[in-house]
């Protein structure tokens, strides 16, 4: 009996296991398709004919669906099923993927964009809630989470690499068919290791406030990205903003009185949680804005080949992949709230460095040490605050845990971008003296100097505001 006991839970491991790992690289598919488009956007142009404007719809067409749909399909995997959302969102996923792949024409490339996005805002939260269930010890939980954020900051760094690659060696159509295997390994494997799972109590989803969500959502990221396009003070970022804003209180209002809330306030005023995710939001804005600067500013200023410039981000990924590997172990050493803190503050360090970049710096004695410092940063903080995130989350809503915090990493990202790329851009346009060049990395360092103080404020606020926040039982100290 013990050794039929003892098979059938290793067999429950491995099936855990197993799961895991495809889990994992459907995320990494979803979070390559974030940024594998952006080396390929001028042969995109040329091949299918876009002009300006419609190009930069290649890039926000999948922003605008990601992030204004994560809520609404977070809360319905709950109620309809994790395993069942997560297979739909990766098949529309796979289905979009090949007509960008076979696009003629650059409305078709847009609208499969879009559909991306749509599949990955159904296909993310249900993810990271089922792992969440499978891994529910927390010691297992935070192992799973390391090694769930590190393939998501590996599939971001790689993004740039295999659409180099790519687009240099074959075409740019193959960074979306390649996409097609993952997608139907998924589908066919994952119901076989993953039983479907689902809020235990009977509910309805609250439609006003799906629709007053979605909408905040949807609004609050076009207008993000029409600001980082154009300027805060343009109609067409203002408007959707403002809108954004009365949509929110429209749907905090109507939370409040609903019987059973897309979002129960309850569940946002949970203090861990909220401390965790208001920290998310302060890291992902640095972050992404970093991403962002630093492969404009490696071609453009360095004179980096798209390719070359894709290269010089592998050290990133294993900067990343070691600093995942440290996570759990200063958690389970040093505690949470410690462990955060340590972790953001090198960040913070890491992005000093990478503002004092000088155009006549070399790759190793300029670029790679922030870029390695960074990296570490990054890959200590992304699994802790994961954990932190969807602390005291259970069967009933880990898939809306999951929507807010890569909602929170969307919009931080979004809002990340338009801000600090637009104060570099001022701070070198306000230089016209010494050359372009000059100018260029006064708003690069500029912009990165910023992304180090909001990082550093994350710190902050975790070391004076987490420690209060009691977690339930069974969470790593802080």
């Amino acid at each position: 009996m013990t050794s039929v006991s003892t098979t059938a839970g290793a067999d429950a491991v491995g099936r855990r296991g197993a799961a895991l790992v495809v889990l994992c690289f459907v995320q990494f598919m979803l979070v390559l398709d974030d940024n594998v488009v952006s080396v390929a956007l001028p042969s995109m142009r040329d091949d299918l004919g876009f002009g300006a404007a419609g190009l930069a719809w290649v890039v926000n067409a999948y922003f605008l669906a990601f992030g204004g749909l994560l809520l609404l399909f977070g809360r319905m995997a709950d109620l309809l099923g994790r395993r069942r959302v997560f297979l739909t969102g990766v098949a529309l996923f796979g289905a979009a993927s090949l007509v960008c792949g076979l696009a003629q024409e650059p409305w078709q490339l847009v609208a499969g964009r879009f559909v991306q996005g749509e599949g990955s805002a159904m296909a993310s939260p249900a993810a990271l809630a089922l792992i969440a269930l499978l891994f529910p010890g927390s010691a297992e939980r935070a192992r799973a989470f390391g090694i769930w954020g590190g393939i998501a900051a590996l599939g971001d760094t790689m993004g740039l690499v295999i659409s180099g690659a790519l687009t240099g060696l074959a075409s740019w159509r193959w960074i979306f068919l390649i996409n097609l295997p993952v997608a139907l390994a998924a589908v066919v494997l994952l119901p076989r290791l993953v039983p479907e799972s689902r809020a235990g109590r009977a509910a309805r989803l609250d439609v006003p406030g799906a629709v007053l969500g979605t909408g905040a959502l949807v609004a609050l990221v076009y207008g993000l990205l029409r600001a980082g396009e154009s300027s805060w003070g343009d109609a067409t970022a203002a408007g959707p903003l403002v809108l954004a804003v009365v949509l929110a209180v429209a749907f905090v209002a109507v939370e409040a009185r609903a019987a059973e809330p897309l979002v129960p306030l309850s569940f946002l005023s949970f203090r861990f949680r909220a401390v965790a995710n208001g920290a998310t939001l302060l890291f992902s804005a640095a972050m992404y804005a970093m991403a962002f600067l630093l492969m404009v500013h490696l071609q453009t200023v360095l004179g980096y080949r798209p390719l070359a410039a894709g290269l010089a981000y592998l050290p990133y990924g294993a900067g990343i992949l070691a600093g995942m590997w440290l996570s759990s172990r200063a958690v389970a050493r040093l505690g949470m709230r410690p462990a955060l803190v340590m972790s953001f503050l090198i960040t913070a360090a890491g992005l000093l460095l990478l503002s004092g970049v000088a155009p006549d710096d070399g790759y190793a004695s300029g670029v790679l040490p922030g870029m390695l410092v960074t990296s570490i940063g990054c890959g200590l903080s992304l699994p802790a605050l994961t954990v932190a995130a969807l602390t005291g989350t259970t069967e009933e809503n880990a898939g809306l845990g999951s929507a807010v915090l890569s909602s929170v990493q969307q919009i931080g990202g979004a809002v990340g971008v338009a801000v600090l790329v637009a104060l570099a851009t001022r701070r070198r346009d306000g230089l016209t003296v010494e050359g372009s060049q000059y100018a260029a990395t006064e708003g690069f360092s500029f912009a990165l100097v910023v992304a180090a103080v909001l990082v550093a404020l994350g710190a902050a606020v975790i070391a004076a505001l987490l420690g209060r926040a009691r977690p339930p039982e069974g969470t790593p100290d802080v």
